[in-house]
C-alpha cells in the first residue's frame, strides 16, 4: 500500500539503480575476462563443442576452465574473425546463449599458460568459420565501430570491392550454365550420331564374325558343328568298349549313327554350311550316347581309350606333318611348267632366227663390262623369268641407270635362253652380260674343292638315293639340303668373284629372289672400314647365329668359332674385290671346304661356308638395306618392307610358285611384263 503510494520519483529513481547494477555486472563480468583471457569482442578463433564436431581433433590438457554462462548473460552477442574464401577479413558474432559450458577461450595474443604447453580439452575445428549456420555474417562496421570495439587491425571489404566480388560471382555462375548447356548441346550430337550409325549398321554379316581377331570369337560360334565332331569321338569310344565285352548290337548301332554324323557333317566348316536335319542328327546320336553311357559306362575304361585315341592321333599328326614337309620341299624343287616352256620358246627362238651364229662370228666386249668406276651387279641364275624382275627393278628404281652393269651368268642349259630374252627385252640404258659357267674354264675339279665333292660317288648317293626310308620321314632337316640347287656350280661361283671379275674394285651380288624398290648406287659409297663383305645382321636374340649353322660339338668348330656369333644373310653383298685378294679369301674358302669333305661341320649349302669364310670380315649395313623372310615368315612388318631398298623372298614360299603368300606376291608380280608375247605364250600371268 506504502508502495503504490509512493511518489512518482522514487519509482524512477530505483529503476535507475537496478539498471546501474546490471551495467556494473556487465562491466565486471568483461573485466573478468579481459584479465583472464581477453575481451570477448576481441576473439579472433572460436571454438565449437566436441560433440557437435565429428571432424574436430582433440589434445589434452587442463590448464583453461570452462567458461560458465549466467543465465542472465545469454542475449550477449560474441563478435569473432575470420577469413572467407577470397581471403578478405569478415566479422560475425553469436550469442552467448547458444553456446555450450564445454567452450573453451583463448586470446592469441596472450601466452599459453603452463609453459607455453597446449591447453587440454582444446577442440579445434576443421571447417570455417562461416560455414556456421548459427553465424550471421557482417560488413556493416565502420572504422570507428572498429576501433571501440578493440579491432584496429580488422580492414573491412568497401562497398566497390563487394560490388566487383558480386558481379564476378554472377559471371561465374553465368559461364557456369553456358558451359553446361554446351555440354548437354554436345552429349546431344553425340547421340543423334550414335542413334544414325545404329540405323545404317547392316547387321545381317555372313559367316563368323570376330570384333578384333579369332580370340575374340563368340564361345557360342558354330556350336552344332562343334557338337557333331565331340559326338562322333565319343560314339567310337563307346563302340571299342561295347565291342570289348561283346555288345554287338550296340556296338552297330554306335557305328550306324557316327557314320550318319560323318555324312551329315560333311566338308562344313560352320553352322551356315550344315543341312537343315543336322540339328535332328544331333539330338539322335546324343540319345544314342546316353544310352551307350547307362549300359557301358566305366571312368576307367573310357578314360583308357581316351588316351589310346589321343595318342593315335598324335602320331597321325606328326605324319602328316613329315609328309606337309615333304610335299613343300618337293614344290619348292619343282620348275613350273610355265617357266620350263619360256624357257624352252626362248632358246628355240635364239636357235631359229640364228643369233647363235651371229655371237660365234662377232665377240664383241664392252668397255663397260670392265669399267670399274660403274656400278657393277653380279646376278647367278638359272630362272629367266626371277632374274629379268631383278633387272627391272634395279634400273626402274635407279636415278642414273646408264651407269648400272649387270653381270649374269647362267649354266650352259638356260644360257640360250637367258641371251634370247635380254636381246628382245634389255633395258633401255642399263648394260647387261650373259655369260655361260661352262666357258670359265679355270673352273674345274682340280681347283675347285666344292666342285670335286660334288661330283664324288658319296656325295651323289647322299641325293640321289630315292628308296632309302629318310627320303620322305626324316623331316625338314634332311629334305632341305636334298634341293637340287647344290648340286650346282651356280651357288657356290659366288666364292670365286676376284677370279670371275678380275679388272673390277667393288661388285653388288644379288640372288634372282630379290626385288628392288630403291636406288642402290648409294651403296657404293658406304665405308665398310676394311671388311670384305658387306651385310646386313639376321640375327634376333638367340636366332639365327653361328650354332645354328655349324656344328660346335666339332672341336675345329667350336676353337675357331664363337657360338653366339651373329649370322648374316646372301641375298644383297657388297664385296670389296681388292681387300678380297689382299686376304686371299678363296684359299679360306679351299681350307675349310676340304675340312668338311664328309659334312660332319656342317650340312650343304653355301651360307655356313660363307660364315666361315667372312667371320671377322663383314661389315654389318644397316637393316633398312635388306629385309628377309618374305619365303617363309608371313608376320613381318608390312612397314619395314614398304620402307626396304631390298625384299627377299628367301625360303620356300617363292613369288613365282603357287606356294606363296599372296600379301608379298604384289612387290614381286609389278616388276613382271604379263603383256610380253612369250609370258602370254606359256600363259604366265598374275
Amino acid at each position: 500500500m506504502m508502495m503504490m503510494m509512493m511518489p512518482r520519483c522514487f519509482v524512477s529513481l530505483i529503476q535507475a539503480f537496478f539498471l546501474s547494477l546490471v551495467l556494473l555486472l556487465l562491466h565486471h563480468v568483461g573485466g573478468e575476462s579481459q584479465a583472464a583471457s581477453s575481451h570477448h569482442r576481441e576473439l579472433l578463433a572460436y571454438r565449437r563443442p566436441l560433440q557437435d564436431c565429428p571432424g574436430c581433433t582433440t589434445t589434452t590438457a587442463s590448464s583453461l576452465p570452462a567458461l560458465h554462462y549466467d543465465p542472465d548473460l545469454k542475449d550477449v552477442n560474441i563478435v569473432a574473425t575470420y577469413s572467407d574464401h577470397h581471403g578478405n577479413i569478415r566479422l560475425g558474432s553469436v550469442k552467448m546463449g547458444h553456446l555450450s559450458s564445454s567452450w573453451l577461450f583463448h586470446n592469441p595474443l596472450l601466452p599459453l599458460p603452463n609453459n607455453n604447453k597446449p591447453p587440454s580439452q582444446l577442440v579445434t575445428p576443421r571447417d570455417s568459420f562461416q560455414n556456421d549456420s548459427r553465424m550471421e555474417e557482417s560488413a556493416s562496421y565502420s572504422s570507428t565501430n572498429q576501433t571501440e570495439n578493440h579491432f584496429p587491425h580488422v580492414e573491412f571489404t568497401s562497398p566497390a570491392k563487394l560490388n566487383r566480388q558480386s558481379l564476378r560471382q554472377e559471371r561465374r555462375a553465368q559461364r557456369t550454365l553456358e558451359l553446361i548447356q554446351q555440354d548437354k548441346e554436345s552429349d546431344k550430337q553425340m547421340q543423334e550420331a550414335a542413334i544414325h550409325k545404329s540405323m545404317i549398321f547392316e547387321n545381317s554379316l555372313v559367316g563368323k564374325y570376330s570384333i578384333w581377331r579369332r580370340d575374340f570369337e563368340s564361345p557360342n560360334a558354330d556350336a552344332i558343328l562343334k557338337l557333331m565332331r565331340d559326338q562322333i569321338i565319343m560314339a567310337k569310344a563307346y563302340a571299342h568298349i561295347a565291342k570289348s565285352k561283346n555288345a554287338s548290337n550296340l556296338y552297330l548301332f554306335l557305328m550306324q549313327q557316327s557314320r550318319e554324323n560323318q555324312r551329315v557333317l560333311g566338308k562344313a566348316t560352320s553352322d551356315a554350311d550344315l543341312p537343315s536335319r543336322a540339328l535332328e542328327q544331333a539330338k539322335a546320336m546324343g540319345h544314342a550316347l546316353s544310352l551307350a553311357k547307362d549300359e557301358l559306362y566305366d571312368c576307367h575304361e573310357l578314360a583308357k581309350k581316351f588316351r589310346a585315341m589321343l595318342q593315335s592321333t598324335e602320331r597321325n599328326v606328326d605324319g602328316l606333318k613329315k609328309k606337309g614337309t615333304f610335299l613343300i620341299q618337293l614344290a619348292a624343287k619343282t620348275f613350273p611348267q610355265p617357266l620350263h616352256c619360256l624357257s624352252l620358246q626362248l632358246a628355240a627362238d635364239y636357235f631359229l632366227l640364228g643369233f647363235n651364229e651371229e655371237e660365234e662370228d662377232v665377240v664383241k666386249k664392252d668397255a663397260k663390262f670392265e669399267d670399274p668406276s660403274l656400278y657393277h651387279y653380279a646376278i647367278f641364275s638359272d630362272n629367266v623369268l626371277a632374274t629379268s624382275v631383278v633387272v627391272n627393278s634395279t634400273v626402274l628404281n635407279a636415278k642414273q641407270p646408264e651407269k648400272h652393269v649387270f653381270h649374269i651368268v647362267t649354266d650352259k642349259l638356260n644360257f640360250a635362253a637367258m641371251k634370247m630374252w635380254f636381246r628382245v627385252n634389255a633395258p633401255a640404258d642399263a648394260t647387261i652380260q650373259v655369260e655361260n659357267i661352262n666357258d670359265f674354264k679355270w673352273l674345274n675339279s682340280s681347283y675347285c674343292s666344292v666342285l670335286r665333292q660334288l661330283e664324288s660317288a658319296r656325295l651323289k648317293e647322299y641325293y640321289f638315293k630315292a628308296n632309302h626310308p629318310s627320303s620322305i620321314s626324316a623331316g625338314a632337316d634332311n629334305l632341305k639340303y636334298r634341293n637340287p640347287k647344290y648340286l650346282s656350280m651356280l651357288n657356290h661361283l659366288r666364292f670365286y668373284l676376284p677370279e670371275v671379275y678380275p679388272k673390277l674394285d667393288k661388285i653388288l651380288f644379288l640372288d634372282d629372289d630379290i626385288v628392288v624398290q630403291k636406288d642402290l648406287a648409294p651403296l657404293w659409297e658406304v665405308d665398310m672400314q676394311g671388311k670384305v663383305n658387306g651385310a646386313v645382321e639376321t640375327c634376333k636374340e638367340s636366332f639365327h647365329r653361328f650354332d645354328k649353322y655349324l656344328n660346335f660339338s666339332n672341336p675345329k668348330i667350336s676353337e675357331n668359332f664363337d657360338a653366339g656369333a651373329c649370322g648374316w644373310a646372301f641375298g644383297m653383298n657388297m664385296f670389296d674385290l681388292r681387300e678380297w685378294r689382299k686376304r686371299n679369301i678363296t684359299g679360306i674358302y679351299h681350307y675349310w671346304q676340304d675340312m668338311n669333305e664328309d659334312r660332319t661341320l656342317w650340312k650343304l649349302g653355301s651360307l655356313p661356308p660363307g660364315l666361315i669364310t667372312f667371320y671377322n670380315l663383314t661389315y654389318a649395313m644397316e637393316r633398312s638395306w635388306h629385309v628377309l623372310g618374305l619365303g617363309y615368315d608371313p608376320a613381318l612388318n608390312q612397314t619395314a618392307i614398304e620402307n626396304a631398298a631390298v625384299v627377299h623372298y628367301n625360303g620356300n614360299y617363292k613369288p613365282w610358285l603357287g606356294l606363296a603368300f599372296a600379301k608379298y606376291k604384289p612387290y614381286w608380280s609389278k616388276y613382271v611384263e604379263y603383256d610380253n608375247p612369250y609370258l602370254r605364250l606359256c600363259n604366265i600371268n598374275e
